[in-house]
């Protein structure tokens, strides 16, 4: 009797530092081991446990640590959740240094952002913009952009930062019309990889872009976006430059494509 009730203790304790410790600790140097474990196995073990989403687990954290209208505030405890309690799929903290320099050295007026998530990115880059810029940013999934509408408005960015409910390729062909908004300073891509090459091409398509919009893709190694990347390096449209990175708050390799168009 102690002797299985020792043996099942025992058993739950290598599955618990498995869990906590040793696989996580295994799968940060691989991009593909990595989604498998954080974005398949345990988002989906917490899910069913606990009975919200990942998502509203990360609004959560905000609202219980994150100062009210502070934007500083609010993507550090992201950070912090992400990196200590549960990974999820922002831009993260050292990819989100590069972003932060691309903004800063462009200043734009307009922005677009393909693929909100829970609004990580849209705060990153709403603190940074002056008085009067706009941020556009997209979301497809109606539930991940309820958390967004809340991160972003905790941030105190609501006024700065509009989200828009849909799919891009319904979007794009609406927004001049529908904003007002001639052409795009920056577009930042971050949704569904496999819509990133379709997506720039309709821009283009409905010019969009004008010279010198600058475009940063995020993933563009894990999970990856091979189609884009070879457009935009061997089109004569667009100058690009690769900024080497890990994929969000783990070892594995990853990075951001930055490319100017150039008209």
């Amino acid at each position: 009797m102690w002797s299985v009730l020792i043996s099942c203790i025992g058993l739950l304790v290598v599955l618990y530092a498995l869990c906590l410790w040793i696989i996580p600790a295994v799968v940060q140097y691989s991009g593909c081991l990595a989604l498998l474990w954080h974005d398949v196995i345990v988002e989906k073990s917490l899910d069913t446990i606990t009975r919200t989403t990942r998502p509203q687990r990360l609004l959560k954290a905000v609202q219980d640590r994150a100062i009210r209208g502070n934007p500083k505030s609010v993507i550090s405890v992201i950070d912090h959740y992400c990196r200590n309690q549960e990974w999820a799929m922002n831009v993260g903290d050292e990819k989100g240094f590069i972003l932060d320099s691309v903004v800063s050295e462009l200043n734009p007026q307009t922005v677009l952002e393909l693929g909100t998530y829970c609004g990580y990115s849209a705060v990153r880059i709403g603190r940074l913009l002056h008085s009067g810029a706009r941020l556009l940013t997209l979301e497809f999934n109606p539930d991940y952009a309820a958390v967004a509408r809340e991160v972003i408005s905790w941030a105190g960015l609501e006024n700065t930062v509009q989200l828009v409910e849909g799919a891009s390729g319904d979007w794009i062909p609406r927004l001049r019309e529908h904003f007002g908004i001639h052409t795009f300073d920056f577009i930042f891509l971050d949704h569904w990889k496999e819509r990133y090459l379709a997506d720039i091409k309709l821009l283009e398509e409905c010019r969009l872009l004008r010279k010198g919009t600058v475009l940063l893709a995020d993933n563009v190694v894990c999970p990856g976006a091979p189609d884009y990347l070879e457009y935009v390096r061997k089109s004569p449209l667009y100058d690009s430059r690769y900024f080497k990175s890990h994929l969000e708050y783990t070892k594995a390799e990853d990075g951001l494509e930055k490319s100017v168009y150039l008209g």
